[in-house]
């Protein structure tokens, strides 16, 4: 595989070497793009079993300091229309907009549905739920408080799930935030894992955990 320019410069980092989150973080700096401002990826392996119900690891997080990203929050409602708006909602419908997205109009990153929406989403299940969009009870997006949902999901809200071999994978800021902004963001998503931690997982929880730029390289941390 032919190097680019970029990847070349990659040569001289130490790939084997673990470091803190801030000292990665502030190595990866010095090889992000100056075109545009580029995410700030983790990931995190876990020891666990995602084939087991209560090991399959996922939840919504608000991180301290936002994203950095832009999210075009969708809800689906009829009776709290004027409420989802006024929260700052980018796309607000019922059954017209299930019509949209089942023509295949999808311009949103998040869906909140009120629970009365939910037998009539099941249209649109097989569309939403590959992307990771469909609402889900337990992830705080089929809720009656259509506005406190918009409100999050706008603030910097992300969601965490464990993907194969147990593995998370999140963007936790953008390479402009400080980096302790980027440090105190990936503290509490560690956090927020340990809490979830399954009871039936034994041994090592955190097996390692690795944080990339969108464009760069990765670098492996210590976040036991």
């Amino acid at each position: 595989m032919k190097l680019t320019k970029r990847q070349k410069t990659w040569a001289n980092l130490d790939t084997d070497k673990v470091y803190s989150l801030a000292d990665a973080i502030e190595t990866l700096r010095g090889y992000t793009s100056k075109k545009f401002d580029e995410s700030l990826e983790i990931a995190i392996k876990l020891g666990i079993d995602i084939t087991k119900a209560d090991q399959n690891i996922r939840g919504m997080l608000s991180l301290p300091n936002g994203t950095g990203k832009t999210v075009r929050v969708a809800v689906f409602t009829v009776n709290s229309a004027d409420e989802a708006t006024k929260a700052g909602a980018d796309i607000v419908g019922g059954e017209d907009l299930i019509e949209k997205v089942a023509g295949g109009e999808i311009n949103f990153d998040r869906v909140i549905a009120t629970p009365d929406m939910m037998p009539k989403m099941s249209k649109i299940a097989r569309i939403l739920g590959p992307k990771g969009l469909m609402p889900n009870p337990k992830l705080g997006t089929v809720t009656n408080n259509v506005a406190e949902a918009v409100k999050t999901a706008k603030a910097g809200q992300i969601e965490y799930r464990a993907e194969k071999k147990g593995i998370i994978h999140a963007g936790i800021g953008k390479m402009s935030f400080t980096t302790d902004q980027l440090v105190e963001n990936a503290n509490a998503l560690i956090d927020q894992l340990k809490k979830v931690k399954p009871s039936s997982s034994k041994g090592q929880y955190i097996l390692g955990a690795s944080v990339a730029t969108t464009q760069g390289p990765g670098l492996k941390v210590d976040v036991k």
